[in-house]
């Protein structure tokens, strides 16, 4: 069996897509391989029953530093963030992985799915709530949509549906009124408990969309949980969106992004001495990027209903 350490020190959505080739590559050569990992977010291998310890001074051990260069094709190449790291490591270990699950690979323990079932049991069933966060990590700020439109959906839904705000309070995140406000208080493994429970999340193009797939969702849901993704023109649609999704896009009806997303990464520069403020949005609206201003409340508001209205969620 050959022995493998695979590191990566990305952040979290990108390790949450390692996940994933690890699951597949042990599905493609069972019995092959022994794994182990080397990354920044432990809580997402917690319970994966792919890992083995290992030791990076074991002559025996290959240590591969993981990436995803498929990502400088994803314009025009018809393939999936998820294919990213598996075609990584097919060169690398000249194998033929494919993916087996169109998501990453998440493991709850029993004690993490029961988590609020002593809640239900004391008090009652717990209200109907959807999560999402209102902005996001300060490199890409071009991911961020409107605060004030985040609140007019949340208005919306104002007695029928809880939102929950999440988030890491060294991000930007701004506070909404009429929310559960569990920003900067949640650690990953608590949020993927949350995420169990939710009946869908709005996102950008983040972690939490991944997570939306990815979370295993429960008894007497659709066996994929609901997510509206605002996604804008960044990015192209087939290498993010997961085909559940209501993945809110502009790519194709703007000339900055009429061949694929844009790919930039700052609506205005941060003089924060990072080279993404050189990476600008050339078609601003206001404060937003105009693919992320093409994009309203209301089109938020119909992608959820839609949830609804279609029977894949139980009527408000």
């Amino acid at each position: 069996m050959q022995k493998l350490i695979l590191r990566n020190f990305q952040s979290p959505g990108d390790i949450l897509m390692l996940t994933a080739a690890v699951r597949d590559l042990h599905a493609c050569y069972p019995g092959r391989f022994v794994t182990d990992v080397r990354t920044p977010c432990p809580d997402l291998w917690l319970h994966n029953p792919h890992l083995t310890p290992l030791r990076e001074d074991d002559p025996q051990v290959q240590v591969i530093d993981c990436h995803y260069p498929l990502i400088d094709r994803s314009n025009t190449a018809p393939y999936h963030f998820i294919h990213g790291f598996i075609e990584y490591l097919n060169e690398t270990l000249d194998l033929q992985i494919r993916p087996t699950l169109f998501k990453g690979d998440l493991h709850l323990s029993e004690e993490e799915r029961v988590w609020f079932q002593r809640v239900e049991d004391a008090k009652g069933n717990p209200p109907r709530f959807w999560l999402f966060a209102s902005g996001g990590k300060h490199d890409y700020t071009i991911k961020w949509w409107s605060p004030a439109r985040y609140q007019e959906v949340v208005d919306h839904f104002e007695g029928r549906l809880d939102f929950v705000q999440v988030g890491e309070d060294h991000h930007h995140h701004p506070a909404l009124d009429r929310v559960i406000d569990l920003r900067g208080q949640t650690t990953l493994r608590q949020l993927f408990r949350l995420m169990y429970h939710a009946e869908g999340a709005v996102s950008a193009v983040s972690l939490l969309m991944h997570l939306a797939a990815a979370v295993e969702t429960k008894p007497g849901m659709p066996q994929n949980r609901p997510c509206v993704v605002v996604a804008g023109g960044r990015e192209p649609p087939h290498f993010t969106f997961y085909p559940h999704h209501q993945f809110l896009h502009t790519v194709g009806a703007l000339l900055c992004c009429d061949q694929g997303g844009c790919w930039k990464s700052r609506t205005f520069p941060l003089g924060d001495g990072d080279p993404k403020d050189q990476e600008l949005c050339i078609d601003v609206v206001g404060q937003l990027p105009r693919c992320m201003h093409m994009i309203t409340a209301r089109d938020v508001i119909h992608a959820i209903e839609r949830y609804y209205e279609g029977g894949a969620l139980p009527p408000l």
